[in-house]
Order: C-alpha cells, then structure tokens, then sequence
C-alpha cells in the first residue's frame, strides 16, 4: 500500500529542486515506526548535504491528507500516514480486493512489476523425499519452505509448477530390492506399505554396514576398493540397480510398485499440509535421451573422461578446483544422481519452457548444484543456466529424540497434533473460541508445525525447534495466531453481520491507537509479500502475521475492557463527535461496535491472505 504513495513526495522534492528517484524510497519499515521513508542520499542531490536537505523539507512540507508532518531522522525522512485518512483509504482498498489484496495481479493491476511476470512460468522443485529412507527435518523443511515460495510465485503471478523430485533411482533402491529379497512380507506391505518399506531398508542397511565400513577403511588407506565392491551386498546391489537400469521386468515391477506406494501415501501426507504437486517427477522420470546428449556434449567438450572404469568431470582441472572430482557413471554402468540431475534439466527445460526453476534445497546440497551449473556450463548452456537459483536452508533440528530411528512424514504431523492435543484438553476457559475437536488439534498442530519449520529468522539459519511452542496459546506461536483469527470470528458473529458494511462506518471510531496500529500494519501487507517474494523469504510473512495479531490482539482487549462497562465512553478519543454518541451503559455506541467489526473482518480477510501463502488452515 505505501509503495503506492508516492505522488505527494514528487511535489515535495519539485520543490526542493529535486527529481523523484524512486529507489530513494522505501517502504514501511516496522522497526522505524514508518509507513514511508525517503532516503536522502539517494537522491544524489550535490548542492546541500542530506541532513540540510531532512530540514529543509521538513520547514517546507505543506499539509497533505494522506500524510502528517514528516519526521527528519538523520539523513532519512520519514513518513506517517494520517490517523484521519487511514482507516477511509486502506478498509475500502482492501474491501475491493479481499482475497487479492497484497497479489500483484488483481483487478486492474497493470502495473510495470505486474506486467514483468505475465505469463511467466517458474518450476518450484521442493520436498523430494527418498523411496527408501526416512523423512528427515531437511525434508519437511523443503516441503514447507518449497510450498510457500511456489505461492509466493503464485501471489505475483508467475504461472507455478510444484514439482517432487523423488529419489527413487539409483543404488538406494537397489539395496532395497536386496532387502526386500531376504526380509519382505507381501502381507506387511499390504497392511503398511511406508512402515514395512522402512523397516526392510533398516534390517538391510544393518547387514551392508560392515561391508561399507570395510569400503571406506580401504579407500582412506590409498587401496582399490573394486575388489571389496564386487562381493556381498555391494555385489547384490548393484546387481539389481543395473538390473533396473536395462529395464529387467522383475526389478521395474518391484521398482513401479514401491514407488506407486510412495507417491500414494505422501499424496495424502501432504494434503493434511495443504500441499498439492503438478508433477511427481524423480531421478527415474530422467530420460535415456537426455542422459545420452549430456554425455555427448561434455566427451565433445573434453570434459568427460574415463577413470578406473567410470565416467568422472575432474572439476578441478577445468575449473572452479574446489569442487573437485565427481563420477557420473560408475564402474557398473549405472547413472549418478549428479548425471540424472543435469540431464533433467534438459527435460523440464523441454516439457515447461519454464522461465525459472528453483530448487529448495537444504545447504548441505549447495556444492552439488553447483556442480550441476558448472556441467552446464561447461556445455555452454549458460542461458539455462540464467534461469536456474538453488534456493537453500540451514539445518533445523529438535525431533529426533521424540520420533527415534526412523520416522515418515505422517508420524511428524501425528506428533505435532499430540502436543497440541493435549493442550486443547486444559484451561479451556482461556481459548472459549476454539473447541477442544480433532479438527481443532489437527489445525493447530499443523499450524505449529508450519510456523516452527518456517522460522522467523532468515531460511539460511539454523535453529532447534522449540516443542513448547506447540502447546502454547502465548507469544510467536502457532496457536496464538490461531486464537487471535478464532476471536475475530466470534467478534463479528456478535456484531450485526448485515450492517458491518463500509457505507454504514463512522470512521471517527477507528482514528485512534489502538485501532490506528492495526491499520497501518494492514496496510502494510503488500510490502511485506513483495520482500518475502523478492528474498525467497516466507519467515518475513510469518513475522508480519504475527505482528499483525498482537496489534489485534490489543484491540481485542481493549474492546473487551470497553464492554465489561467502565463508563468512560470506551475509546479514549476526545473528539466531540465520540463524546455525543457515548453509550455509558455498555462503554461503547453501537457506531464503534460496527466500525470495530468492520475493522475485525478486513483484518482477518488479511490474516486469511497471509495464512493462505504460508499454507495455513484458519481454525473457524
């Protein structure tokens, strides 16, 4: 909304002798107390020095209605918008949006960064879990951090595809088949096809464990591990992933009915996230035609070079020396994953035309995919390359220990729930508006979950999640943010729903803290989704919602103060207009119930928008 608000500085700086930079502006900025700052040096003004000119504008600023006197703040000028022009400026800006305010497409938006992205088409890569392994804390991140900057895309009008990456090729699932052999149950798999899935790789990966210990000791001492490698349960591995490789129908039918169990039960997993997918791609999905022209191209090239039997880039030869060497194709003849990885680029490249692709991946993964960008490179397909971004995360840790070994993405979610469970079940007096359901667990639980795996510091961050957040209706929490959208709910179930219209508001009633608060923060929505789409940074919405509750949160408790009858005409505004409408019976005229109710529903049509981009369930 601010960044719109940029007429009256044009006149402003006509004055002082200077031309409109528009970089020089910035938005509302939270911890300054700004709705608007421009920032002198900027301006590149030579004549005065930027404090000189913070003065001069101040003496000079003619009184406007959208603002009130500016603030001079070192070199920066900064910007309040009018306690008397806000509320009838952002409530009918927002009442003709509703579910597209803070979205750069909507309405008549035709705007430069609105039409910058029409019609342009991002590949979102996010979650990709293993057919064989267990859901870690970098999975579920990728998930949640992957699914709300593809709505981030969205919100600004990309044309988003969500795509999951499975990993369900290569020698993983070889070892699995090798399990499955000696310790699979067709009447397990059919009773629990993930636990049983798991649970054959754990026994599997138990009996390999000396022979890869074996492997590495050898390759740490200097020695061939060829020999080691062509027995056992290497030998039977990688068997059965080169029987995979030429199609052997036995192993595709294993392969096939594994990974159709897979894509079926995190289907279901993630809808309790609200998460959906366009595609589930995975490194089986690669074709053999795109492998092949990778290999051509970087042989052609004199990048692709034999070694002890496999196909290797020496990175360091060719530059940058620090990601070194990698293999391609091993000594089998079977795909690496950074083979499979280059070559699907080729193939979302020709099935999306995409103009973007993004891969949220942890930062364990950052040298991988700069190795994927280098192999491009190396083919000269930097214009591929342009519209490429690894877009990473820092470690989050904190539920192992409650999960144990092995865990799957619904034994998350069904954790998260118990934990709020339980504190539904207690001092219900204090959350009256959210009952004590299933329904009410599994959103705030889910919420929580949301809210922690999102973070409030920047997604490069590392943290430990905090579980007591999870039973918490206090602070940054998931269930406060709930409580504060369930008792604006039941504030304008009070208020007569048919009335709580702007062409009945008396705005007067909305002109002054703590109602002003909530408005300005309102106002700010669309900034705060424009630099969380720029950075890549949902945290940023997350903070902004959490902000936004507890300025509600205060006019829920002074309206709640007004109601239990103080006879003090409720508001605290000495305007004489308030002063005549005074209901001394109740604390507040039925004009400021109506104006507050107002409020209350544009405020939580907001909410809704930034809880939708977070993937967030509202509770009522």
């Amino acid at each position: 909304m601010a960044t719109r608000s940029i007429d009256g500085l044009e006149a402003l700086l006509g004055e002082l002798g200077v031309g409109l930079a528009c970089d020089a502006i910035q938005s509302a900025n939270i911890k300054d107390n700004s709705d608007l700052t421009l920032i002198l040096p900027k301006l590149k003004w030579r004549s005065e020095k930027p404090k000189d000119l913070a003065r001069q504008a101040f003496v000079k600023y003619s009184s406007t209605p959208l603002f009130q006197l500016p603030i001079p703040d070192g070199v920066h000028l900064r910007f309040i918008f009018s306690t008397v022009t806000l509320p009838r400026l952002i409530l009918p800006y927002i009442n003709d949006r509703m579910e597209q305010y803070g979205r750069i497409v909507s309405c008549e938006d035709q705007s430069a960064a609105a039409l910058s992205v029409a019609s342009k088409k991002v590949v979102v890569e996010f979650s990709s879990p293993n057919l064989a392994t267990q859901f870690n804390l970098a999975h579920l991140r990728s998930t949640i951090l992957g699914a709300q900057i593809a709505n981030l895309y969205e919100c600004m009008g990309w044309d988003v595809v969500r795509l999951n990456y499975l990993g369900d090729w290569g020698k993983e699932i070889g070892l699995l088949g090798v399990g499955w052999n000696r310790f699979g149950s067709d009447e397990m798999f059919e009773e629990d096809p993930m636990g049983h899935i798991h649970h054959v790789y754990e026994k599997v990966q138990e009996l390999f464990r000396p022979e890869k210990e074996a492997s590495r000791k050898a390759r740490n001492e200097g020695r061939d591990t060829a020999e080691i490698e062509r027995q056992g349960i290497f030998a039977e591995r990688n068997g059965f992933s080169k029987r995979m490789e030429d199609s052997e129908p036995e192993a595709i039918a294993f392969w096939r009915r594994i990974r159709d169990a897979t894509i079926a039960y995190y289907t279901e997993a993630y809808k309790r996230l609200n998460i959906t997918y366009d595609e589930f791609s995975g490194e089986s999905q690669v074709s053999p035609e795109s492998i092949a022209e990778v290999e051509t191209i970087l042989k052609a090239k004199g990048i692709y070079e034999e070694s002890d039997g496999s196909w290797i880039i020496d990175y360091s030869k060719h530059g940058p020396k620090s990601l070194g060497v990698s293999v391609l194709r091993g000594r089998t003849g079977s795909t690496s994953y950074l083979l499979r990885d280059i070559a699907a680029v080729f193939d979302r490249s020709q099935k999306y035309s995409f103009d973007k692709m993004v891969y949220v991946v942890a930062a364990e993964q950052d040298v991988h995919f700069q190795k994927v960008f280098q192999a491009l490179r190396y083919m000269d397909h930097d214009d591929l390359v342009a519209k490429l971004e690894h877009v990473n995360f820092g470690k989050v840790q904190g539920l192992s220990q409650q999960l144990g070994e092995a865990h799957l993405l619904g034994n998350i979610l069904n954790l998260a729930i118990s934990e709020t469970r339980g504190m539904l079940g207690t001092n219900q007096s204090r959350h009256t508006e959210i009952d004590n359901s299933d329904r009410s667990a599994e959103i705030l639980g889910t919420t929580t979950l949301t809210a922690e795996v999102c973070g409030l510091s920047k997604r490069a961050t590392g943290y430990t999640l905090d579980m007591k957040k999870f039973s918490s209706f206090e602070g940054d929490t998931g269930p406060n943010l709930q409580l504060c959208y369930a008792k604006l709910c039941s504030k304008i179930k009070e208020s007569n729903s048919d009335e709580a219209t702007l062409a009945n508001v008396d705005y007067t009633y909305l002109q002054d803290d703590p109602w002003t608060e909530a408005l300005r923060l309102m106002a700010q929505y669309p900034d705060a989704v424009d630099a969380a789409y720029k950075g890549h940074e949902p945290s940023m919405i997350l903070a902004y919602l959490f902000h936004l509750a507890e300025e509600l949160n205060n006019c829920l408790e002074d309206d709640d103060d007004d109601d239990d009858g103080d006879g003090d005409g409720g508001t605290g505004n000495s305007d004489s207009s308030k002063e005549e409408v005074e209901d001394t019976n109740s604390g507040e005229s039925p004009e400021a119930i109506l104006a507050q109710a107002v409020l209350y529903r544009h405020a939580r049509q907001v909410l809704d928008n930034g809880m939708s981009i977070l993937g967030i369930t509202p509770v009522c």
